[in-house]
């Protein structure tokens, strides 16, 4: 090894031991924690959500009402096995939900609390009502802070709706009956009657609030958080910060977005596993608004339906859904095929769509055939290893070829001497009298990086892969390996480095080693390069990626340490069919033999 090369091992060694040395000594400091929920009592006045205008009408502006007494108001329970809370009698807003299925973290018992009331860190609820059109004010049609009333024993289970009522003291009626599926789905029928005795409009709304961005927000650039809609075979997908750069429109002091819908559409907010949608009736026209009201620092969906003439004597309903829960591909499949239009497409796929697509629902498939997700992903591995199997043997047995050639090849550019253009001349005449494809071995990595992608966005973003067991300490795929070379992989009395700490980095856990040495022995079915550079290079590079994966989920790195292991018998077979047996021991003891001095000047 030369000099250059000796001091860029060495600079990057005492690089590396400053950062650790620094990061030890002077960790970065902690984030203060975030100010304590204010009470009902403490807090000052919340604004809610703004009420979306007419369809085809004259923009209004903003209902900017203040939050009155919202923890004193009456409420009506939610109770079915996957779902637990409560609707607020006062604005009718679905704003109390918990997913039973679901932990916070696998050590805290404490369900996921999903949708939150004005008031709370977090507020986040649905409401519903009516835009007045031509010849109706806002206190004639309900809104956001309208008492509405119910039957004093209502619950809003799976077998019993529940309805509120509201009369405006003017002939008009309001009446919202409130159901709910086995899963997450609620639907809301919102009808009105007129015994006014003049002809009203008014055009019925759906909204979803959002106070502030979600603290538990991720900013990973993999993942889409935010709002994601459906506009006629359209999917949008936006950024909290796309959001907030809309253009301001003065007619009610935000920035918003407004799309005409002409037949099936939906819109909401997403979070990494859980998501709310407004979804219309299929076939149904709807303008669909994204907004951000940076005063009261808001986020807010809406879909407002075509404006109804009521008349006198007569009553006029529409019904829409509302899904609010986990993003289950089972679940939201079924409503896919149940009408609405695109709605697999929620779950987040990424470029790459076309693969991660399938890649999922195999691996689904085959969790539901062997019970565990970690064994899940070996299988699917082996299935991969199986289809592209043709082109990884040709890939194989050409390199084989090319090693076979390795001594005439030697020989051709000892005959050209310092002649570059006559020795490239000659040695594709070799390849092609031999009919051997040099590029042939870069196809097996080029189908790699974009399957290896794929699984990753698949194992990151689906919820399917958040707390599913593999074995042992390995409880969450989802999550980087828990064990830590720090403490012996468990085996001493003391718990290893946080996950999020530097020192996490380094002492790394049991998959990332294991991946390394799948690596380093893959490497040693050939020989080491003779080029010096190219041997350091090879020499580092398995252990260089396993640092870069270790905190990588560990359900990604089981994938790839089957694969190296896959990748390595296949290999080694191939070459052995070939008549060429790699000498695995004797790569290594070169690989770790000290070289005598005058080699290495």
């Amino acid at each position: 090894m030369d000099d250059q090369n000796k001091n860029l091992i060495l600079a990057t060694a005492l690089s590396f031991l400053v950062i650790l040395g620094w990061y030890s000594f002077f960790p970065p400091p902690e984030v203060e924690p975030a100010p304590e929920a204010l009470t009902a009592e403490t807090a000052p006045a919340a604004d809610t959500a703004s009420v979306p205008s007419a369809a085809g009408g004259e923009a209004v502006a903003s209902q900017s009402t203040e939050e009155a007494g919202a923890s004193d108001a009456p409420r009506v329970t939610i109770d079915t096995d996957r779902l637990s809370g409560s609707i607020s009698l006062q604005g009718g807003r679905i704003d109390d939900l918990a997913l039973k299925d679901y932990r916070v973290t696998i050590d805290n018992p404490e369900i996921v609390q999903f949708l939150k009331p004005v008031g709370e860190p977090g507020a986040y609820y649905a409401l519903y009502g009516w835009a007045p059109g031509a010849g109706l004010g806002f206190d004639d049609v309900p809104g956001a802070n309208t008492l509405w009333s119910a039957s004093a024993d209502a619950t809003l289970t799976v077998d019993t709706p529940v309805t509120l009522s509201w009369d405006n003291g003017k002939g008009l009626t309001f009446n919202r009956t409130i159901a709910v599926d086995a899963n997450y789905m609620f639907s809301i029928t919102q009808s009105v009657t007129n015994d006014s005795g003049e002809t009203v409009a008014l055009a019925p709304y759906g909204t979803l609030a959002r106070h502030g961005e979600p603290a538990d927000l991720k900013n990973f650039f993999i993942l889409h958080e935010g709002v994601v809609g459906m506009a006629d075979g359209e999917l949008a997908e936006l950024d909290y910060d796309d959001v907030a750069d809309f253009d301001l429109d003065p007619r009610d002091g935000a920035r918003s977005e407004v799309k005409q819908v002409e037949a099936n559409g939906w819109i909401g907010f997403t979070d990494h596993y859980w998501m709310s949608t407004l979804i219309p009736a299929p076939g149904q026209a709807f303008r669909s608004i994204a907004k951000f009201d940076e005063r009261r620092d808001i986020y807010q969906t809406d879909i407002v339906l075509p404006t109804m003439s009521v008349v006198a004597g007569q009553s006029a309903e529409v019904t829409t859904q509302l899904f609010s829960g986990a993003k289950e591909w089972a679940t939201i499949r079924a409503y896919e095929k149940g009408g609405i239009a695109g709605f697999l497409d929620s779950i987040d796929w990424g470029w790459f769509f076309f693969l991660t697509k399938p890649i999922f629902a195999v691996l689904h498939w085959l969790n539901a055939l062997i019970g565990n997700m970690g064994w899940a992903i070996i299988a699917l591995t082996v299935l991969i290893k199986i289809i592209v199997f043709p082109l990884a043997y040709k890939s194989y047995a050409s390199m084989a070829k090319m090693k076979e050639l390795q001594p005439e090849m030697e020989k051709l550019k000892e005959r050209a001497g310092d002649d570059r253009q006559k020795q490239q001349k000659e040695i594709m005449e070799l390849y092609k009298r031999e009919k051997v494809n040099p590029a042939a071995g870069c196809l097996p990595i080029l189908i790699q990086i974009p399957i290896f992608f794929s699984l990753y966005k698949v194992i990151f973003v689906t919820l399917e892969l958040r707390h599913a067991p593999f074995f042992g300490p390995f409880q969450d795929l989802s999550a980087p390996d828990p064990t830590s070379i720090m403490n012996l992989f468990g085996l001493l009395p003391f718990g290893g480095p946080a996950p999020e700490s530097i020192m996490a980095l380094v002492f790394i856990g049991i998959l990332p080693l294991l991946l390394g040495i799948s690596m380093w022995l893959q490497q040693k079915l050939n020989p080491a390069p003779t080029d010096p550079t190219q041997q350091m290079i090879f020499a580092w590079m398995p252990w260089v990626f396993m640092f870069m994966l270790g905190g990588f989920a560990s359900g990604l790195v089981v994938y790839w340490i089957a694969n190296n292991t896959i990748t390595f018998t296949q290999q080694y077979l191939i070459m052995r069919s070939h008549g060429y047996k790699p000498d695995v021991f004797g790569n290594i003891k070169a690989s770790v033999k000290r070289k005598p001095k005058a080699d290495q000047k």
